[in-house]
């Protein structure tokens, strides 16, 4: 993975720093991950306490929507899956800025994406059916009243936040993915305390020492002296210029 602004994709820059608790509770991925978490409990503890009564003519327990197992059966097995499904992806969140391996956080993006959508629709199924099976119950007496509307209305609670789970999933999915394929280099800007790098600071210059050594020649001209006229010819004239 290549480099985006001084963060790598899927958030490699991040390996190596300590675990801020508080910071990591008021992630908005965190808080939604903990209500599915609750929802999930509610749905599977409300019918595993209160989902199955004794009908007046059957001895046996039986569903309390419509006296459906298959309804119970599918809502408790969609609850304790979730319930444990998010208990791991908590961990995850947690474990995940560690990894130093971007490959691996992708898989566990991916992985996170797959389910969080799976579920969501699983849920979707599972407010429809119960919700079905609950309309068509004749015979309500000796049932639990609240406990069957809870069941079918935290059902309904978690189609909206394993959505949201998707959507924060699909989000971070796709800043690791821009990352990957637009890579940047930032050049680091100049540092305009030093005037000079380290390496060719300037240095004084000391002039170097010079010995005089005696000298038995004389540095003086001769006087001056005019141009002697040529003897024997005595009618000679130096020129005018």
């Amino acid at each position: 993975m290549q480099e985006t602004d001084g963060a790598s994709a899927f958030g490699a820059s991040l390996a190596g720093r300590g675990f801020d608790f508080h910071k990591f509770a008021r992630q908005p991925q965190t808080i939604v991950r903990f209500f599915s978490w609750l929802f999930s409990m509610v749905v599977f503890a409300c019918i595993a306490t209160e989902g199955y009564v004794n009908s007046p003519y059957r001895p046996e327990a039986k569903c309390i929507f419509n006296q459906n197992d298959s309804a119970c059966h599918y809502a408790v097995g969609i609850g304790v899956i979730g319930f444990l499904a998010c208990v791991a992806f908590l961990l995850l969140d947690v474990y995940l800025p560690f990894v130093n391996n971007e490959q691996q956080k992708k898989y566990a993006i991916m992985a996170d994406l797959g389910f969080s959508g799976v579920w969501a629709f699983l849920w979707f199924v599972c407010f429809c059916l119960l919700a079905n099976q609950w309309s068509n119950t004749q015979d309500t007496r000796g049932i639990p009243i609240d406990a069957a509307r809870a069941t079918v209305a935290f059902s309904f609670f978690s189609i909206a936040t394993w959505g949201i789970l998707t959507y924060f999933a699909v989000g971070r999915f796709r800043r690791g993915d821009r990352g990957a394929t637009i890579p940047t280099y930032v050049e680091p800007p100049p540092d305009l305390h030093t005037p000079y790098p380290p390496t060719y600071a300037p240095t004084t210059y000391t002039p170097p020492a010079y010995t005089a050594y005696p000298s038995s020649v004389s540095d003086q001209q001769p006087p001056f002296t005019s141009v002697p006229q040529p003897q024997g010819d005595t009618s000679y004239q130096p020129p005018n210029y």
